[in-house]
């Protein structure tokens, strides 16, 4: 379906703007902490399982393949609000995360913040959180 901008801007159907390779960014967010977990992509068809499932469904780029968080590790993702932004092209998922959400151990993807480098050259990453499990137990990569 493709609608005017200002009915993708201020209507309410669904008219998703998807990037050259069919899919859009989704931003996961534990649902009760606000903390952001992971960026995913998703393509119509991981949305529609997302939605009959209410378990995240992602499109992965390097395996080119559907991948419902959790598989795996079992750290599940429950679906419990799904947001979309202004020019619906990218989504956000209020999930509620059993276990971590990072393939590297930690709760979230994002466990380094980046820091300025004394020469305001290069940038440094500072850890702001520890892994809370060991990847390699859960894993198989």
């Amino acid at each position: 379906m493709t609608t005017s901008k200002n009915a993708r801007e201020l209507g309410n159907e669904l008219d998703l703007k998807l990037d050259a390779q069919g899919l859009f960014t989704v931003v996961t967010v534990d649902v009760d902490t606000h903390q952001v977990l992971m960026v995913a992509f998703m393509n119509r068809e991981a949305l529609s399982k997302t939605m009959e499932t209410g378990k995240a469904t992602y499109w992965s780029r390097s395996r080119n393949k559907f991948w419902v968080k959790g598989e795996e590790s079992g750290h599940v993702q429950q679906v419990q609000e799904i947001l979309v932004d202004c020019d619906q092209d990218a989504l956000v998922l209020k999930v509620r995360q059993q276990g971590v959400a990072c393939h590297n151990g930690y709760r979230s993807c994002f466990y380094r913040r980046v820091l300025p480098t004394a020469n305001g050259g290069g940038k440094a990453l500072e850890f702001i959180a520890k892994p809370e499990i060991d990847p390699k137990a859960v894993y198989r990569h």
